[in-house]
C-alpha cells in the first residue's frame, strides 16, 4: 500500500486527482550562507541518524560552469539543510565543503541520478565512502519511469511539482519559492530509500544495486576523459557538407567557447548551435570554396539576437580566418571513431563481426527483458559492439570474463553475460 502522507504537507492538483506535495515537513529552512551558519549545519547535520540525502541545483542553460549553486541535506534527527556554496568560495570561484563531507563521510550519502550530482559534490570536496542512487535502482527494478517526480509518484502517492528544474540557480537573493522547491527533493528521499531497498530485496537484486554504488563510488573521484573535437557535437551538424562548413563551425564554436568561458554563460545564451550550423552549410564546393559574409551572417536568425550581435566581430573574424586557411588546415569530414565504427557498417567491412552483432544483440535485449531492467543497465551498448567485433583469444569463459572486467561490466552482469556470449560470440 502506498504511504500516505499528513493533509498538512499536501494539497489536491487541479488536473489530477492526485496530491502535490507542496512544503517541508518542517517548513521553509533557511540558506546557509555565513560560516556560523554552516558550523551550525554541520553539527546538526553530524548528530543526526542514519543516512544523508543529497541533491545539488546547478545552472546549466545559464552559466557555462557545471559547478553546483545550492545543495540540499536530509538527515533523520537534523532536518533539511540549504547550503549556498557561492558563499564559500575563494578568490578563484572554489568552493571548498571539504569540513561538511568530512564530518558525514561515514553516513551513507543517498542521490537521485548520482553521476550528474557527484561530480559537482567532488569539486566542493565533499565525497561520500557509500551511496545509495535511488534512480539506478529503479532501472534496476525495471521501473518504467525513474525520473525522482515519477518514483515518488509511484510509491508514496503524491506529486513533486517541477516548475523550477529548469530555474537559473545562480540568481542572488534565491526566492523563497525556489528553496521551498529545492528542500522537497531531499524530502523522501530516505523513505525512497527503504522502499527500493524492500524492492530490490524482493527481487533478489540488492547486491546487483550494491555493486552498481560501489562502481560509481570507485570513479567518482577520477579525472574526466577530455572530450576531443567537442565542437562536433555541435547540433545540425548533419546540414554541413563540406570541409569548409566544418572550419566555419569549429572555428565559431571555439571562439563562441572561449568567450562563454570567459563572460561565465552558457554558451547557447550568445548564439545558439543551429545558427552556426545553418551558417557553415551556406559554404558550398566551388574552389576556393565561399566563406560566408558579415551580410549574409546578419540573415541567419540567430545571429540576429541581441547577445550574438554584441560580440559579432568575434564572429566575422572566425570567418575570415577560415577564408585564409589552406586546405591542410580544414578539418577532415570524418573522424576515425574510438573503437569498432557503428554496426550498420559491418556487413560490407567485417560480416564475421556482423553476423557476431546480430545474434548477441537480440540475445542479451531478450536476457534484459527476462531480468525485468533496460538493455543498457545489462550492457552498456560500447561493451556490446567492442565484444562482438574483436571478440577476446581464446574464446573461453575466463577470457570472456575478463575481457567484459576490462571493459566494467560488474560481477553480477558478467555472472550472466560470460556463458550466453561465449556460446554466441563463436564464428
Amino acid at each position: 500500500m502506498k504511504e500516505e502522507l499528513p493533509d498538512a504537507r499536501t494539497e489536491p492538483a487541479a488536473e489530477v486527482d492526485i496530491p502535490v506535495l507542496n512544503a517541508p515537513a518542517d517548513g521553509l529552512p533557511t540558506v546557509v550562507d555565513t560560516p556560523e551558519a554552516l558550523a551550525a549545519c554541520i553539527a546538526s547535520l553530524a548528530g543526526g541518524q542514519g543516512p544523508l540525502a543529497v541533491d545539488a541545483e546547478r545552472a546549466q542553460g545559464f552559466r557555462y560552469s557545471s559547478k553546483s549553486y545550492l545543495f540540499q541535506l536530509r538527515r533523520n534527527g537534523s532536518g533539511t539543510h540549504i547550503i549556498d556554496p557561492t558563499a564559500f568560495e575563494d578568490a578563484e570561484g572554489h568552493a571548498d565543503l571539504s569540513e561538511l563531507g568530512e564530518a558525514l563521510a561515514d553516513a551513507e550519502w543517498i542521490i537521485h541520478a548520482a553521476t550528474q550530482d557527484l561530480p559537482c559534490l567532488v569539486e566542493a570536496n565533499m565525497v561520500p565512502r557509500t551511496l545509495f542512487d535511488t534512480e539506478l535502482a529503479g532501472r534496476l527494478l525495471g521501473l518504467p519511469r525513474v525520473g525522482l517526480g515519477a518514483m515518488i509518484e509511484h510509491y508514496f502517492g503524491v506529486r513533486l511539482l517541477k516548475e523550477h528544474s529548469a530555474a537559473d540557480w545562480s540568481r542572488r537573493p534565491l526566492p523563497d519559492e525556489w528553496v521551498n522547491y529545492a528542500a522537497l527533493d531531499v524530502e523522501l528521499l530516505i523513505e525512497l530509500r527503504e522502499k527500493l531497498i524492500e524492492d530490490l530485496t524482493a527481487a533478489d537484486k540488492l547486491e546487483w544495486a550494491q555493486q552498481e554504488f560501489a562502481s560509481l563510488m570507485a570513479q567518482c573521484t577520477d579525472e574526466p576523459t577530455p572530450r576531443t573535437e567537442r565542437w562536433r557535437r555541435t547540433h545540425g551538424m548533419h546540414q554541413v557538407r563540406t570541409a569548409v562548413g566544418l572550419a566555419i563551425v569549429r572555428e565559431l564554436w571555439t571562439v563562441r567557447d572561449e568567450l562563454a568561458e570567459r563572460l561565465d554563460k552558457a554558451p547557447g545564451r550568445l548564439v545558439q548551435d543551429a545558427a552556426i550550423s545553418e551558417l557553415a552549410a551556406r559554404a558550398d564546393t566551388t574552389r576556393p570554396a565561399h566563406v560566408p559574409t558579415k551580410d549574409e551572417l546578419r540573415q541567419i536568425n540567430g545571429f540576429k539576437r541581441r547577445t550574438a550581435r554584441q560580440y559579432e566581430n568575434n564572429w566575422v573574424q572566425a570567418l575570415s580566418h577560415v577564408g585564409e586557411m589552406g586546405a591542410r588546415q580544414l578539418p577532415t569530414m570524418r573522424v576515425t571513431p574510438d573503437g569498432p565504427p557503428p554496426p550498420r557498417n559491418w556487413e560490407r567491412r567485417n560480416p564475421a563481426a556482423f553476423a557476431r552483432w546480430n545474434r548477441v544483440r537480440p540475445a542479451t535485449q531478450e536476457m534484459a527483458e527476462q531480468l525485468n531492467l533496460p538493455p543498457e543497465n545489462l550492457v552498456s551498448p560500447d561493451t556490446l559492439r567492442r565484444i562482438a567485433y574483436e571478440p577476446p583469444t581464446p574464446l573461453d569463459a575466463e577470457s570472456v570474463d575478463a575481457r567484459l572486467a576490462e571493459l566494467g561490466q560488474r560481477p553480477w552482469q558478467r555472472e550472466r553475460l560470460v556463458p550466453l556470449l561465449v556460446e554466441l560470440l563463436a564464428d
